[in-house]
């Protein structure tokens, strides 16, 4: 038989014998100096008890001996745990003779001294052990207890039998190792049960050097019998509570823990626990009425303990103890003068405010009437009206006396609080007169920690009551937008660089559950709260700058956990929002709040956003509570930003919002799945493209990465989380109607006057792929393009002005005439920024030549001047100044790269306009009346004279014809284009020089002398007439 299997039968026999004999030999052997061994009778194999006595002496003394000699060979604590190893050379030799039951009954008995032996070192070592070895040293008792509990229980108890000497200080740590050994027990003896249950209750009530801690540890242990013998021990609290004499505070501290600790007590057993505490405070309804115990229940309450900040277990069970006598009492008249004098006690330290609330709110169960008669009373008490108008002013003059008032305010919203959780569905018809007090004390009391904290408690307290309560929904509260005003001024009033408290997740919480009451919340207090919350927390600093401000403090929170915390407190109020109002109308509301902080130049507080509409989406998406009747608003905005923050140069926020994207885009499909029962939709393939096979699924659960989903997870409806932020854009923009097309344009836009040059970058290359996509269909092209211009001068980066300008060459294929109509608003004088865009309009051939037609038709438009003597008023300066425009673009475009083939086909339309534009203008040189004059002083800065002549200069310079520009540049001939009257010698010097120069165009302009001859404007068919006779001149012609 091997050693493990020797010992298990040594543990059985010895049971066997302690269950077949009496203790009647304990005596005699604690005599011979080995008290801490179990009692036996004479033993087999002949040896006399006194012979064996003496044996086990000499055993165990050469077991000390022999321990002590190795402890002390190594600095560590001693090995205890070698009690388990497979042999033990210095105590005794195994003898395996399988012949000889009397050896092996010795074997046992040897291994079963060790195991005491060293199990009593180990209680005599704890006593003067640090703190370190005596944890060591119970972690060691404990495993020895799982193998032999009888064993370790009985040492202990011969410990405690044979050594009253021990100093109290090793005797609580004797008590703490024998909680941990009970509480390691599954079965415990009902012997050892009483031995110590006794022993307890022996120390529960003595006084020693050590105070109250002694005591508790000694209760410790009957909390820890309670597990094992709950119906002595509940026997042995009601026996002591109801003698009429106030109990020990030990006692109060046992029902205490069980009060608030229900791992003490078996499942079974919580429910009679329960019962019996209703059935030992009806029976103590009578000891109110005894003076002494009275008196001694409140000096019990109200007397300061070993921390004035702390609470102990038995003064919080004396509240409740208070209470639950007081709610069993039917004398109302004893109630209130109970009442009274409670609230008449200190109000200085924020456990006893909680205790007096809470017994209050104990009272309210049955007496709810008495209990605000009570409170109201006391709120009109000098004393508390004193301290609402006096102490804010002299806070450095305050006495002892003044600050047991001082909090008194925040005892009042603890106590209001307490009765709506006590009181449930009977607070319902009180709300409004409870949220009133609350107001008035949070308002006009002495701003702190301690009020703030004593407000949010209450409030939580009375809105969990009325969210409980199944009749709240019929019930409409007055006081609730009074409420909200004073949650805002809270949440306003806290630090904006700290994160410390749970201030900001309370008051959320609380105007989550405010949203389910009536009447809602109206729409302007919604918006100031939505601000207010968003600055309050989305512009916190980054989570490790506010770690690093907590470092600071002595006790420091955490900080990790109070950001989650309050983060999901922010989600679960947008969520309650929608619930209670599921339209896209309050969709687009909430996220109107959240676009400027999408937006913001910092990347934390664009993170956290994201991460706002993310989940909310998520939450939408799977309550699928959204009302299908509307049409979303404004959604091209929202798949503009987070289209934009796909491409966020923080890789979280990419991740998120491409998230994003996908449950928006799910959300459109199941509102357009309402309207159309059977919609088409593109299988993934057809989604992913050419490049399916590698795409991956992403979501935003982790901040720090974005882990693949397994491709078998996903449904034909979650295509979209595999695509890229290119591929998921043109899903989604594929199913918007034109006007969510147009705003998503317009915010596209917009986003190129960002001052984050990513942001910039990221619109433009947004733009170019939507108008890849859908340019072509879109209307109100010619504002965009104004838009894009203005924005074009502060874009500095390269990339994003070529994408802005790509947009300008993809427009022009389908919308010349408004683009040009727009761009000639702003071509007058024309900027490096303006040309660029001409350039780009102009970039693709076709166009090149469709936009010189279109200008020459807008130079064509030109308002006739007033005749002499006529009423009729100046040309309207709009049709005047395009007019102009067209003139000085197309000037500059006859040098554009992009135009040269251009100018060159339409070569006689541009020569017979700008002769016809001179005219023009030389007619407009010449003012009829006065009042003309300072208008045409002012159009005249533009100086549109010279830019006409310089307009021809450049049309034959860049054309080729240079003979006829030298041979008018020799002859001085240009001068004859300044005035009127000199206009035909003009053109008939032009003209001759193209005839005699032998220009290749003059055949083309000739074919467009007819046209012009039969033109309305006089000025037209002048220049036709006199490049007609000239030509004509020449025979050959």
């Amino acid at each position: 038989m091997r050693l493990p299997e020797l010992r298990v039968a040594a543990v059985n026999v010895r049971e066997a014998r302690r269950r077949g004999r009496s203790r009647t030999c304990g005596g005699r052997d604690s005599q011979q100096g080995v008290s801490h061994a179990c009692p036996r009778s004479e033993e087999a194999g002949g040896h006399g008890r006194r012979g064996h006595s003496a044996k086990r002496t000499r055993i165990f003394s050469h077991v000390s001996v022999s321990t002590k000699e190795s402890s002390t060979c190594t600095q560590e604590p001693p090995d205890y745990a070698s009690w388990g190893q497979e042999s033990h050379p210095t105590t005794f030799l195994l003898c395996r003779s399988k012949s000889s039951q009397t050896s092996l009954e010795h074997e046992l008995f040897m291994e079963e001294a060790y195991n005491s032996a060293i199990c009593f070192k180990m209680l005599r070592d704890i006593g003067t052990s640090d703190l370190l070895q005596t944890k060591y040293l119970t972690k060691k008792i404990k495993r020895m207890a799982q193998r032999c509990p009888n064993l370790v229980m009985e040492t202990i108890h011969d410990y405690f039998k044979d050594n009253p000497e021990i100093s109290c200080r090793h005797r609580l740590r004797l008590f703490e190792v024998l909680v941990t050994v009970i509480g390691t027990l599954n079965v415990l003896e009902e012997t050892w049960q009483k031995c110590f249950m006794q022993l307890a209750l022996e120390h529960m009530t003595k006084s020693t050097e050590l105070d109250d801690i002694y005591q508790d540890a000694a209760s410790n242990v009957l909390l820890a019998l309670c597990r094992h013998s709950w119906p002595a021990v509940a026997k042995h609290l009601e026996t002591e509570l109801l003698t009429g004499v106030f109990p020990h505070r030990s006692l109060l501290y046992v029902m205490g823990i069980l009060f608030s600790q229900e791992k003490f007590l078996k499942k079974e057993d919580r429910e009679s626990w329960k019962d019996l505490l209703s059935q030992m405070t009806r029976k103590s309804v009578p000891f109110l009425n005894t003076d002494v115990w009275s008196k001694e229940l409140l000096w019990a309450i109200t007397k300061a303990g070993r921390t004035q900040q702390e609470h102990a277990p038995e003064k919080a069970f004396l509240f409740v103890y208070y209470g639950l006598i007081l709610q069993a009492e039917e004398n109302s008249t004893t109630v209130r003068t109970h009442l009274k004098t409670l609230l008449e006690t200190s109000h200085q330290w924020d456990k006893q405010r909680e205790g007096i609330a809470l017994t209050v709110g104990l009272v309210a169960v049955r007496h709810l009437d008495d209990a605000w008669a009570i409170l109201e009373q006391f709120g009109r008490s000098t004393p508390l009206r004193w301290s609402l108008q006096n102490l804010s002013l002299k806070p450095h003059t305050q006495s002892n006396k003044d600050l047991r008032w001082k909090w008194a305010s925040s005892t009042m919203l603890l106590s209001y609080g307490q009765m709506a959780a006590w009181a449930k569905s009977h607070i319902l018809p009180w709300v409004d007169n409870i949220l009133s007090r609350m107001i008035f004390y949070f308002r006009f009391s002495s701003w702190d920690e301690t009020l703030k904290q004593s407000f949010l408690t209450s409030i939580s307290m009375l809105v969990g009551a009325i969210s409980r309560s199944e009749g709240a929904h019929s019930y409409e509260f007055s006081q609730t937008s009074e409420l909200l005003e004073c949650l805002m001024t809270l949440m306003e009033k806290e630090p904006q660089d700290t994160l410390l408290t749970s201030v900001h997740q309370q008051v959320i919480r609380i105007v989550s559950s405010l949203c389910a009451l009536r009447p809602p919340i109206d729409v302007e207090r919604k918006s100031r709260l939505l601000s207010i919350c968003f600055r309050s927390i989305l512009a916190l600093p980054q989570l490790d700058a506010l770690e690093k401000q907590a470092c600071l403090l002595l006790e420091q929170p955490n900080i990790q956990g109070l950001y989650s915390q309050t983060m999901e407190a922010l989600d679960h109020m947008l969520q309650c929002f929608m619930v209670q109002n599921p339209t896209v109308n309050e969709l687009h509301f909430l996220l109107s709040h959240l676009y400027i902080w999408l937006t913001s130049e910092k990347t934390h507080e664009r993170q956290r956003a994201v991460h706002r509409c993310t989940a909310l989406f998520k939450f939408l998406n799977h309550k699928q509570c959204l009302s299908t009747k509307e049409n979303f608003i404004r959604v091209g905005q929202l798949v503009a930003m987070l289209g934009i923050l796909c491409q966020d140069s923080d890789s979280t926020i990419q991740c998120v919002s491409l998230e994003a994207l996908g449950h928006l885009y799910q959300l459109l499909m199941h509102q357009k799945a309402q309207e159309t029962p059977e919609v088409e939709r593109e299988s993934p393939r057809e989604l992913f493209g050419p490049d399916a096979d590698g795409a991956v699924r992403w979501s935003s659960g982790d901040q720090k990465g974005c882990p693949p989903i397994p491709q078998g997870m996903a449904s034909k409806d979650d295509s979209i989380f595999y695509m890229s932020s290119d591929q998921a854009l043109q899903a989604i923009t594929n199913h918007l109607e034109m006007a969510e097309l147009t705003d998503l344009i317009w915010t596209t836009i917009d986003g190129l006057g960002s001052t984050s040059s990513s942001w910039v970058q990221a619109a433009a290359d947004l733009l170019l792929l939507v108008i890849q996509e859908h340019g072509d269909s879109l209307a109100t092209v010619g504002k965009m393009g104004q838009a894009i211009h203005q924005h074009l001068c502060a874009i500095q980066m390269p990339q994003a002005k070529d994408s802005a300008l790509r947009v300008i060459t993809l427009l022009a294929r389908n919308h010349i005439p408004e683009l040009v109509a727009a761009f000639l608003d702003f071509s007058t004088p024309l900027d490096s920024q303006a040309f660029r865009l001409w350039r780009a309009l102009g970039a693709e051939q076709p166009a090149s030549y469709l936009i010189l037609t279109v200008l020459l038709a807008w130079l064509q438009k030109r308002p006739l001047p007033p005749s002499v003597g006529d009423g009729s008023s100046y040309p309207k300066e709009k049709s005047y100044l395009r007019s102009l425009a067209a003139m000085n673009t197309i000037h500059e475009l006859q040098f554009a790269r992009e135009f040269k083939k251009a100018v060159r086909d339409v070569f006689p339309q541009l020569f017979l306009a700008h002769l016809a534009q001179m005219h023009y203008i030389l007619e407009l040189s010449q003012p009829t009346e006065p009042e003309q004059e300072q208008e045409v002083q002012e159009v005249a800065v533009l100086n549109p004279q010279s830019t006409s002549l310089e307009a021809l200069k450049s049309l034959l310079s860049t054309t080729g014809h240079w003979h006829d520009f030298a041979h008018l540049e020799l002859q001085s001939a240009w001068e004859y284009f300044t005035s009127i009257h000199t206009y035909p010698q003009a053109v008939g010097l032009l003209a001759r020089a193209m005839v005699q120069n032998h220009c290749t165009q003059i055949k083309a302009v000739l074919g467009y002398l007819l046209p012009n001859l039969q033109s309305q404007q006089e000025r037209e068919r002048k220049t036709a007439i006199l490049l007609l006779v000239e030509n004509l001149a020449k025979a050959e012609i």
